[in-house]
């Protein structure tokens, strides 16, 4: 066995390039919704934790299918706080995710939630959960990826830096890998330069140290 880090550097000197999975469906909004105004307007910087939170959907080729991944990150330090998987990109997966975060991080009240236009963050399950939670929901406009750059940037380094240029050869071994990704080494063990360079959870229960490197 050698590692994927291994198998990218060997393809890179040899200008081999791996056949990648085709196209797929994402279901997004058709309108804006006008009744979810932007409330977070890019400010993206929060001073404690639980204060807003960023939700958003990628795509995962495996089993030689299409599969789905909703994540929370917690704006204060971009901690993963939760996450889901599953086959159909709908209302289910994005309010699975929510329910983890809420539960993972004692039932705070009064968090903001931010996503783009997705048509599951707009549907009746979804709002209600928040309604439930206590929490207020933003929404970017229509169309702007920067409105939820935090979330752009988090699947650009799990796509990046870890996994299989091929995808994965089951729902089973996706799943695994990716919640490693999100939990351990992500959390725990990856430097984020929005951190002077500590990993998010690390950074979240060392205030301290992270404010004397600035």
């Amino acid at each position: 066995k050698i590692g994927r880090f291994k198998v990218r550097r060997l393809m890179k000197e040899a200008q081999l390039i791996s056949k990648q999975p085709g196209s797929h469906n994402y279901k997004q909004a058709s309108i804006e919704r006008p009744d979810i105004p932007n409330k977070l307007d890019r400010q993206f910087t929060v001073d404690a934790p639980d204060q807003v939170w960023c939700g958003d959907i990628t795509y995962i080729w495996a089993g030689q299918r299409w599969c789905y991944l909703a994540v929370v990150i917690d704006l204060y330090r971009r901690r993963v706080v939760g996450w889901a998987m599953s086959d159909s990109s709908d209302a289910a997966l994005v309010t699975k995710a929510l329910s983890m975060a809420y539960e993972q991080r004692g039932k705070p009240s009064g968090v903001m939630f931010h996503s783009d236009q997705g048509s599951q963050y707009g549907s009746r399950q979804f709002r209600q959960h928040l309604w439930r939670y206590r929490m207020t929901q933003s929404m970017s406009r229509r169309g702007n990826c920067w409105d939820n750059a935090p979330m752009e940037r988090l699947f650009r380094s799990l796509k990046s830096e870890w996994m299989p240029v091929t995808g994965y050869a089951s729902f089973a071994e996706a799943s695994k890998d990716i919640s490693h990704y999100l939990m351990n080494y992500y959390n725990w063990n990856r430097p984020h330069s929005y951190n002077g360079g500590l990993p998010p959870a690390k950074a979240e229960i060392q205030p301290n140290l992270l404010s004397g490197m600035s």
